[in-house]
């Protein structure tokens, strides 16, 4: 992500002096190195000119758009690019811009001016359906696809947008053909390698993930979210520094972007925790032993006769139950009282300690008296919320798969979750108030 020796964005920029798409792709590659700051510079003193009622010639509007574009400023950058007629690169760039701005109909339509002024005529049409089909209009996406195939289908974006027709229609493996077979040709697509990557780490495969994140942005351009989420899986995989240095480039293109502050502020909170492999056998252990069943030890008849008939099996029956509970079952009394107390105390364990989950199965089965819109909306996975890549993973990792296990965790049980911080528990508190639900004691 460097260069060998920095840029002369004067000489670069100067309006004299030609700016197509070398040069373009030169910028991008400055920026993406050291010189975000020198760009900015000049983007500040070209827009404070125009905004000073200053009248630009269009080779200076021209490099004022495409440095909106390059630091994501689209709706400045498709205002001016839009505007401009000499250069088929300006039209092609505010389409690129209407892309990002979800602007579907006016992101074809330039696309497709583009073209016909002379910019690369099939790569515009293979832009264009990748516009329509973001639009939502698959079939005639597709269709145009067809009609260029015997001049695109050696193109990597031809795959890419084959590919993308696929994903919209649900069939995983057929994007995910196309992607690869992209990214066979083209190395460095990548907008097929982020979507690849992004498949691998939704199924958890996190080392190739990272490694086509990581390939995605071996050359400029940069896409933002893709170092935001390889920033995600470094620190998940606990590389800290790298993580830490993915969310400072991203404050590097945009100082103001609430995701990588939070983020860094997160790794200050998260960088000193591991992963505890002998508290994960510890926790084995002790699951081993609660689910050892009561007959397995040395109790009088009483008591194993009146445990039988409050439905308590095992050790861990006895840890989810109160001792007012167990004095309330029929001939129980203090003295099989004591007596469990006794063996509970010898493995380490009490009456009562794991009653919380007692009340988490209480909640499952109060959940079979709501209505069967409640009951679905408990049932959906809890992907369904589109959480990021690190709350996805903690989700994993804590077994949690449903909205409605997701609402029988407290904050601070979501909090004791390795990595899981401040940021993902305000993510997830915000995702399930979009649907009117809350964590429980929230």
């Amino acid at each position: 992500m460097s260069v060998a020796e920095l840029i002369d964005l004067k000489e670069l920029l100067d309006p004299n002096r030609p700016f197509g798409q070398e040069q373009i792709r030169t910028l991008a590659e400055a920026m993406a190195s050291q010189q975000a700051s020198e760009a900015r510079q000049y983007l500040t003193e070209l827009g404070g000119r125009l905004d000073d009622g200053e009248t630009l010639s269009d080779a200076e509007l021209f490099r004022l758009g495409i440095l909106n574009f390059l630091f994501g400023r689209h709706e400045k950058a498709s205002e001016i690019l839009g505007s401009l007629t000499h250069d088929p690169l300006a039209p092609f760039y505010a389409a690129q811009a209407y892309l990002s701005l979800e602007k579907y109909d006016e992101a074809a339509a330039k696309f497709e001016e583009a073209g016909k002024l002379g910019y690369d005529k099939v790569g515009c049409t293979l832009m264009k359906a990748g516009a329509i089909r973001a639009g939502g209009k698959l079939e005639e996406a597709e269709q145009i696809l067809k009609g260029i195939a015997s001049e695109a289908a050696s193109r990597a974006e031809y795959s890419f947008q084959m590919g993308c027709i696929m994903a919209d229609r649900g069939d995983t493996f057929g994007a995910v053909e196309y992607f690869e077979r992209a990214v066979d040709m083209d190395p460095h697509h990548a907008r097929a390698l982020f979507w690849l990557a992004a498949e691998n780490a939704l199924h958890g495969n996190d080392e190739d993930a990272i490694r086509l994140y990581e390939q995605a942005l071996s050359k400029p351009p940069y896409y933002m979210g893709a170092l935001l989420n390889l920033g995600l899986l470094y620190e998940d995989s606990e590389n800290y520094s790298a993580a830490a240095y993915c969310f400072r480039r991203v404050l590097e293109y945009d100082p103001n972007n609430a995701r990588a502050e939070l983020y860094l502020k997160d790794i200050d909170a998260t960088k000193d925790m591991y992963y505890d492999e002998d508290s994960v056998k510890q926790e084995q252990k002790l699951q081993q032993l609660l689910s050892k069943p009561v007959t397995d030890f040395e109790l009088s008849v009483r008591s194993r006769n009146c445990l039988t008939s409050m439905d308590i099996h095992t050790l861990g029956d006895l840890t989810e139950v109160s001792e007012q509970e167990l004095l309330g079952g029929k001939n129980f009394g203090e003295t099989s009282l004591h007596e469990i107390r006794d063996l509970l105390s010898a493995h380490g364990l009490r009456i009562g300690q794991n009653l919380h989950r007692a009340k988490q199965q209480e909640m499952i089965i109060e959940q079979e008296n709501l209505s069967p819109q409640e009951q679905a909306m408990l049932n959906k996975p809890v992907t369904d919320l589109n959480l990021s890549v690190r709350s996805r993973k903690c989700m994993a990792r804590l077994g949690i798969s449903t909205i409605g296990a997701l609402l029988q965790r407290t904050p601070d049980e979501l909090l004791a979750s390795r990595n899981f911080g401040v940021t993902s528990l305000n993510e997830i508190r915000a995702k399930l108030s979009e649907v009117d639900l809350k964590l429980r004691n929230d």
